[in-house]
């Protein structure tokens, strides 16, 4: 226990093993982001990798200030894990592939008056980006109907009444266009300074913030709903996690502000970790392990990581694959994208194997493996790449 757990210095902890690929610019955007006023401790994760000025993969956690920054733009970003009425047995992917025409679609009249129960509901005021629910956006984001191959914890499935002979869906998104205007406005008021944790400013941040968080459960509620209808059948969510938020969290005895960018909490029960659209994604349970959740700040990786920047894998990847080659993958599941620059920019090639990230979770404590699941069908969107 605990192996795959590096001191970088007093206030960073990364979890990931010395074999672990982790590129440099990550680890420094780490170490900086620490010594922010305030900061008390910061963990990378496995999946650690840039992002524009703060790595994502990552925690921090913050004594008395609240920084907008450090949780993004997309608000609530996070996975949901349903279970469908159909048998894999019976799935025939092109069949399925072909019914999906619309799902990208602004949901229509039908479809409203849920929509506005569903926003009473969970008190949601927001109307400027209604069009978007329901969508799942460009970036890494994504919808993925998936087959459980193996169970490693039949207790622990069982108790998510999953059903190994069941189709799953995955669905990868968040906030769109509501999370980015939050930080937008208060970056364009506050810089990158941050935010006094009991001040007015701070107080109408987090209002703002746990809306959002809201509006992307709704949204994945939706895009699940709406690719349930589209291949005929029914579901039951599993599980529905954030990993792109703030919440106040007491850790050894002291409250602070726990900030997580692309890192998926460890004290909310079993969680999904996917992997690239190639890859297969590991359904884990978070342990119990006092120490060591202490060192992650309470949280797993998100994914698989990068290993390659957006804009560069198309020169790397575009004189060994035509485009037509992208469509299928090496597990044999099939690709919908109609978006030319994203099919190469989230190409598996593009990403680290998701098993060395489990390993380095399991080897440091953090998780046992529930399941093992297998890519069937992945959605990506068709039109241009908007978050």
């Amino acid at each position: 226990m605990g192996t795959s757990v590096q001191t970088i210095n007093e206030k960073v902890n990364l979890i990931a093993s010395q074999e672990t690929w982790i590129e440099g610019l990550a680890i420094q955007q780490l170490t900086k982001t620490a010594e922010l006023a305030g900061m008390n401790r910061v963990a990378g994760m496995p999946d650690l990798h840039p992002g524009k000025g703060y790595p994502i993969g990552a925690a921090f956690l913050s004594k008395d200030k609240i920084y907008p920054a450090l949780v993004g733009n997309d608000i609530g970003c996070g996975m949901s894990l349903w279970q469908t009425s159909l048998k894999l047995s019976k799935v025939n992917i092109d069949k399925m592939a072909k019914r999906l025409d619309k799902v990208e679609q602004p949901l229509g009249s039908e479809w409203q008056s849920f929509i506005q129960d569903n926003k009473k509901d969970r008190n949601i005021v927001n109307t400027t980006f209604d069009h978007s629910l329901g969508t799942i956006g460009g970036g890494n984001h994504f919808a993925e109907f998936q087959a459980v191959v193996d169970v490693f914890d039949q207790a622990a499935f069982e108790a998510l009444n999953l059903d190994k002979k069941q189709l799953q869906l995955l669905v990868h998104s968040g906030s769109r266009g509501l999370g980015q205007s939050i930080l937008v406005e208060y970056v364009r008021q506050f810089n990158h300074d941050g935010l006094i944790a009991d001040s007015t400013d701070a107080e109408h941040y987090l209002s703002l913030h746990n809306e959002a968080v809201r509006w992307a459960e709704l949204n994945r509620l939706l895009i699940a709903k709406r690719f349930l209808e589209a291949v005929k059948a029914e579901g039951q969510c599993r599980l529905d996690v954030n990993h792109n938020l703030v919440t106040e969290k007491e850790l050894s005895g002291n409250s602070g502000w726990l900030h997580r960018k692309g890192a998926t909490p460890s004290d909310q029960g079993p969680v999904i970790i996917p992997g690239s659209r190639g890859d297969y994604s590991y359904l884990v349970k978070p342990m119990s392990c006092e120490k060591s959740n202490e060192q992650a700040l309470y949280s797993l990786a998100h994914g698989a990581g990068r290993k390659w920047k957006r804009g560069d894998c198309k020169a790397r990847l575009s004189h060994k694959y035509k485009r037509e080659d992208l469509y299928r993958t090496a597990l044999g599941s099939r690709v919908i994208c109609g978006n030319k620059e994203l099919l190469y920019d989230e190409a598996p090639q593009a990403y680290k194997d998701c098993e060395t990230i489990i390993d380095d979770l399991v080897s440091a404590g953090l998780v046992s493996v529930i399941a093992k699941l297998k890519p069937i069908l992945t959605f990506k969107t068709q039109g241009e790449c908007h978050s």
